[in-house]
């Protein structure tokens, strides 16, 4: 397929107001897209129309919590309202939670699962039927590292992307006859200013300089810009993979070659992470920690905050 394969198509992107999938609303837009997205805060979802339309891109958005068990559908007639036939679908809403297992609750848990693979569930199931009957449509399913390596102190998102990882493969395997495409992605850590949407629980602001670092400085985390461009390369080319960063390519390789080996190891940098007080803190927004974070870890954050700036994450206005 070449360059021009996606110009006139409809996508949606779920979680398009910010971070990674305004980048990718973006990009898909500059490849000729008409593009909807979705969150749950209007605010930021008008901020992020406005900053779509500033680029060019003919975009439109509607508040929708992906959770709702009629949230696919809903999307899907929003979409068919305002622009026609959707084409292209982008499940990229998520939830960063962070911190130890004994912080956590059950509803972590379940909203993580509501979020990450309940919401593109239901989209999928909603969307399916039209592109079947067409013949034609494509699926991109942003799944993460955290779906393939059990990474520590994730462990509701890691649950949440496991599963959306192997769905979106299996899906794959079962549309292959049909003319819908579905690409898995799985990236690494990226720019994107996401420290400030994550939440944090147990000793939250260690937990923040820890999760936030590793977001922000280049050895460990990917351009989101190239990120977006390299997702939607990739979907226009029904490509079945994507994993992205290569520190998120040597960990998958490490992970497939010597899986015993790998999970000792992140047993090792575990015991490194901050442990949970008899009193945890549960849930704090990442922002909240940023305006209290000290001089150094701003420096470590400095790229990071930069991101934030550019993909309207909380509080960077």
């Amino acid at each position: 397929m070449g360059n021009d394969s996606f110009r006139g198509k409809t996508a949606l992107v779920t979680g398009g107001s910010r971070g990674l999938g305004l980048l990718i609303a973006q990009e898909l837009g500059a490849r000729g897209c008409q593009v909807m997205i979705c969150a749950r805060d209007s605010g930021e979802l008008q901020e992020a129309e406005r900053l779509l339309r500033a680029r060019g891109v003919e975009a439109a958005s509607t508040v929708c919590d992906i959770r709702d068990p009629d949230a696919g559908q809903n999307l899907l007639d929003a979409v068919e309202k305002r622009f026609g036939q959707l084409d292209i679908v982008v499940n990229n809403a998520g939830i960063i939670q962070v911190g130890p297992m004994e912080a956590l609750t059950e509803r972590d848990f379940e909203n993580a699962w509501q979020t990450m693979f309940a919401g593109p569930l239901r989209l999928i199931s909603a969307v399916l039927p039209g592109m079947r009957e067409r013949h034609s449509g494509t699926i991109v399913n942003i799944a993460s590292i955290g779906g393939r390596i059990p990474v520590p102190h994730l462990l509701p998102y890691v649950a949440a992307k496991h599963a959306l990882a192997g769905f979106s493969s299996g899906l794959r395997a079962e549309l292959a006859a049909d003319g819908v495409s579905v690409t898995t992605v799985v990236p690494g850590l990226m720019r994107t200013g996401s420290h400030r949407a994550a939440r944090f629980s147990g000793q939250s602001r260690r937990e923040y300089a820890w999760f936030a670092t590793a977001a922000s400085l280049p050895l460990l985390s990917g351009s989101a810009d190239r990120a977006a461009r390299a997702i939607v390369r990739a979907a226009e080319h029904r490509r079945p993979e994507l994993v992205f960063t290569p520190a998120a390519k040597l960990a998958c390789r490490a992970y497939g070659l010597a899986p015993a080996t790998t999970t000792r190891l992140l047993g090792v940098a575990a015991r490194l992470l901050p442990s949970a007080t008899s009193t945890p803190e549960h849930d704090v927004p990442g922002v909240q920690n940023t305006r209290q974070q000290g001089s150094f870890l701003a420096g470590m954050t400095v790229l990071g905050e930069r991101a934030a700036q550019r993909n309207n994450e909380p509080g960077s206005a």
